[in-house]
Parts: C-alpha cells; sequence; structure tokens
C-alpha cells in the first residue's frame, strides 16, 4: 500500500556525496498538482544537483527516498525519469537543430511503422500539442530556424506531448526578452491551471513573486525551509539563502553626485544603425545608470565608447582632451575598462585556470626579461583577488570553466580591477548570479566609487538601478530620452525610469557642458 501523502512528488534524505565534496545533506522537495513550487538558493547551494537527481543523470546517496503519489520509487537514469512523468528543461537546451520539431519532441523513442520511421505519423501526432501550446510553428519545422523562447516552446512540448505530471524548468527565462518571458509565464500559469506540478528554479525575485505557490531554499547543499504563498517576502528569502537580511543589500555609502571632475564626456556618438546622437557625460566617483527596454541600444552604446564597434560619429572627452578610441586597446590605455555582458562569449578564456583568466591582461607588466611569464606574481595577484573578491574557488589553478556564475563575474571583474580602471563600463554586472555574489559585486561597485573610479552600469534589474546609481539615463529605440536622479529633481524610482523607457513620459536628453 502507497504510504499516504498529500503531495505528488516528494524527495526525501536527499544527500549527494562527490569525491571530497558533499553537495547535497539530508534536502528536503516536494511538489503539488496545479502548484508551481520555487526552488532557490546561491549559485553552489546545490539545486542543480538535485535537479539532476530527479531527472536520473545522478543517483542519490543510500538512504534517500524518492516518492510520487505516496509510492517510493526508484529513477535510475533519464527514460525511467520519463517514464514516471518528470521532464527536466535545463539551461542549455537538450535540442537537435538539424532536425524538425516532430524528430525532436519523438527523439529517443521514435513512432515506428513496420521497419522504419514514422514521420509522418510522428508530426500528425504532435501536431495537436502545439497548437495546445500556442506555437506559431509546425511540426515540420527544423528547430533551427527557431529562436531560442520557440526552441524552449519545443523543449516544453515534448513534456507535454508524452504527460509530463512534473516539469522542471531552471532558470528559463535567461535568454528571453521581456516579451518572451510573458509569454512563457502566461503558458506556464495554463499547465498549472491544467493541473501539472512544476518546479522553478530561478534567481529573479520578480519571477517568484508572480509564479510561485511555495518556494524552497537551499543553501550550501542543506535544506533551510519552505514558504508558502502567505508567507513569501523578500526580505525572508534573502535572509534565508545567504543568511543576513536585505538590508544594506545595495551598496551606495560614496559620496554621490558630482563630488568629483568630469572623468568622461560622450558627444553625440552614433553608428549608423541603433545608436543615434547620444551624448553623456560622467564623473570620478558617481555611480551613472543606462536603462531601457531590450533592444534600446544601451550595450551597442556602450561598445562604441570602448572602441569595440565602429562609430559613423561622435566623439569621447577625457577633461579637455579628445581621445581616439579606435579598438578597446585605445580605450584600455586611457583607462577606460568594459566588463562585458556575455562573459563565457567575450569575457573569460574557459580553458584557463583562474589566475591566468586573472592575470591575462597585466602578466607582460612583471614577466621574466625573455619574456617568460612570471608565475609566481602571477599566482599571487590571483591569491589576492580571490581574497579580496570573495571568489570561491579552491585554488587559483582551477579552471575558470567550473566556477558558478557569479564567481565567474568576479574573476573577469577582478581582471579588469588590475588595470586600475579611471572609468569603468559594467553591461549587466549580475545577470546570471545568485544574491550572495550579487551583494558582493554591489559592494565592489561603492568601494570603486570611493575610491574616485567613475562607474557607468548598463542593467535591466530596475531595481539595481534604483539601488546602485546616483544619476540614470534612460534610452530609447537608440537615443537617450531622459534623466532621472542627480540635478534633475526626478526622484530615482522604477516608475520613473519605465515612464521614459516606454514612452509614457516624455524627458530632458542629456547634454554634455
Amino acid at each position: 500500500m502507497p504510504e499516504p501523502t498529500a503531495h505528488l512528488l516528494e524527495l526525501r534524505n536527499i544527500s549527494k556525496t562527490f569525491p571530497g565534496v558533499k553537495a547535497l545533506q539530508n534536502v528536503q522537495l516536494h511538489a503539488n498538482k496545479g502548484l508551481v513550487h520555487a526552488l532557490m538558493g546561491e549559485n553552489g547551494a546545490g539545486k542543480s544537483t538535485l535537479m539532476k537527481i530527479l531527472s536520473g543523470a545522478y543517483m542519490p546517496d543510500p538512504g534517500a527516498e524518492i516518492r510520487i503519489d505516496g509510492k517510493q520509487v526508484s529513477i535510475d537514469g533519464p527514460l525511467a525519469a520519463k517514464a514516471l512523468g518528470v521532464s527536466v528543461i535545463y539551461q542549455e537546451l537538450s535540442l537537435a537543430p538539424n532536425l524538425t520539431v516532430a524528430e525532436n519532441i519523438y527523439m529517443g523513442r521514435p513512432m515506428v511503422k513496420g521497419a522504419l520511421v514514422d514521420r509522418a505519423g510522428m508530426a500528425e501526432s504532435c501536431a495537436a500539442t502545439l497548437e495546445r501550446l500556442g506555437a506559431d510553428f509546425g511540426p515540420g519545422t527544423i528547430v533551427d530556424t527557431l529562436s531560442i523562447a520557440k526552441r524552449q516552446l519545443v523543449e516544453i512540448a515534448r513534456a507535454v506531448h508524452f504527460d509530463c505530471r512534473i516539469l522542471v524548468m531552471d532558470e528559463p527565462t535567461t535568454p528571453l526578452s521581456t516579451h518572451e518571458t510573458d509569454r512563457l509565464f502566461a503558458l506556464i500559469k495554463r499547465l498549472r491551471a491544467e493541473g501539472m506540478a512544476i518546479l522553478y528554479i530561478s534567481h529573479r525575485m520578480d519571477e517568484i513573486d508572480e509564479l510561485a505557490d511555495e518556494v524552497t531554499v537551499l543553501r550550501d547543499g542543506t535544506y533551510v525551509g519552505t514558504l508558502g504563498r502567505a508567507e513569501l517576502s523578500r526580505d525572508k528569502l534573502v535572509k534565508m539563502m545567504v543568511g543576513r537580511d536585505l538590508s544594506g543589500f545595495y551598496r551606495k555609502e560614496h559620496h554621490g553626485l558630482h563630488t568629483g571632475a568630469r572623468a568622461l564626456a560622450v558627444r553625440h556618438m552614433s553608428d549608423g544603425r541603433r545608436v543615434r546622437d547620444c551624448s553623456l557625460e560622467l564623473f570620478a566617483g558617481e555611480v551613472l545608470g543606462l536603462a531601457g527596454l531590450v533592444g534600446a541600444g544601451r550595450t551597442e552604446l556602450a561598445r562604441l565608447i570602448f572602441g569595440a564597434d565602429a562609430r559613423t560619429g561622435g566623439d569621447v572627452q577625457m577633461g579637455e582632451r579628445t581621445l581616439r578610441i579606435e579598438q578597446p586597446l585605445d580605450a584600455i590605455r586611457s583607462g577606460i575598462l568594459y566588463l562585458t555582458e556575455d562573459r563565457k562569449g567575450e569575457g573569460l578564456f574557459l580553458d584557463l585556470s583562474v589566475r591566468d583568466n586573472i592575470n591575462v591582461m597585466v602578466c607582460p607588466k612583471d614577466a621574466h626579461g625573455a619574456g617568460v611569464m612570471d608565475g609566481r606574481r602571477a599566482f599571487e595577484r590571483a591569491r589576492d583577488a580571490i581574497r579580496q573578491l570573495s571568489i570561491r574557488v579552491a585554488s587559483p589553478r582551477v579552471n575558470v570553466g567550473s566556477l558558478s556564475g557569479g564567481n565567474q563575474q568576479k574573476v573577469l571583474l577582478a581582471r579588469l580591477l588590475e588595470l586600475k580602471p579611471k572609468v569603468l563600463i559594467l553591461d549587466e554586472p549580475t545577470r546570471g548570479v545568485d544574491i550572495g555574489a550579487k551583494s558582493e559585486i554591489y559592494r565592489l561597485i561603492d568601494e570603486l566609487a570611493r575610491s574616485g573610479v567613475a562607474v557607468l552600469v548598463i542593467s535591466s534589474e530596475l531595481a539595481e538601478v534604483v539601488g546602485v546609481c546616483d544619476r540614470v539615463i534612460v534610452m530609447r529605440e537608440g537615443r537617450l530620452v531622459g534623466e532621472v536622479g542627480g540635478d534633475t529633481g526626478i526622484p530615482i524610482t522604477q516608475e520613473n525610469i519605465v515612464a521614459l523607457a516606454t514612452g509614457a513620459t516624455t524627458g530632458t536628453a542629456p547634454t554634455v557642458h
């Protein structure tokens, strides 16, 4: 007889040991029909390990219990998980881009007719599922032609088509635009209303506010607790995740606006495509925010300032001197540094160690006479950066690709700080990092401003912009359309920023004096 239970899914006493590491210790989790249960925790808290146990990719340590409908089950592989109605959609989608949508939905268990794969039958069978989910593509569409959001929908269709009862989604909105995220949320709510149990992993508080019926928090591989909808608050969740409350989460202890000399002036910057006639100024010791909707041109403007892309007009000044910036090296030599939003694709050397990533731009300064890298000095520099930035890594020799997102971001920041920037442009500095790492990055931004560095922060998280910036310039459709904070008399609030970004109100564009 199955043991009575109120839960569709229960995970009890889940532990997982890797050589030398206890990744999970007696973790508990449950999921119910028609509810979204969020799973939160810092990077390294054990969320992914727990989901891999549920998906059958890992086997738990002895003593663990997995129960579905009150009956203890064994999930000894991905096929066993699917047979029990469990589907996991990871951040890295597991689709074959050269195959059709129908072939991807049936991947691993094709429909056969005689000795041949019945492609027509597969297409016909999954057409109704795609229609039910509101897909605007058909079963014969080649996956490679679809956007990331539509590929994600194919993964969901695969789960729904094979009677998924428990759907796990791991940071599903990371690659999506605001519009695509809204569509995904509408679909999640529909699946919830149809009785599916959804386990939802996210770092984003706004998503938790909108979707979660319950939230379970892990910290350092252990179970901290579960909150119901009525108990949820951001303060409680942050304290559960990092062991402290939200007070002091955002740092703004530097002196703020106009206490230093003008560090940078951008005049009439254009690229002939996205960025049109943009002018701004930035002061030493100031944190200036650049906000706007996705596609407004914020990153494009930053890359023009840094010399990463060609401009059709405009210039950059430091003091009274006009800089000649034709390539990033020119900007770096002038003291302007840029943290890319794509740390894996454009920032880090994932196959190299933490030491080599931190030292890659400064090692010529202390090389031996024949141009040989000073390994001892590089190791010491990396060790100091690890301590100062609280990078969680066993040794500077560890491969940077093995680190969590937050720790990778701090390695990249450490590399830039070794160059002693005068102006630091941070493009989405906390994207994909956990609450604890965010707090440490905010602390670092504040310390840089206090030391006189001029910091330009580009962020899609409005709470972050409001929390760390002294002024905020808003961009819309390639132009700088208004400013809040500073001398404007307009408070820095999410509402005021959104109003400018969407055109609900108009403002005076920033000018350079």
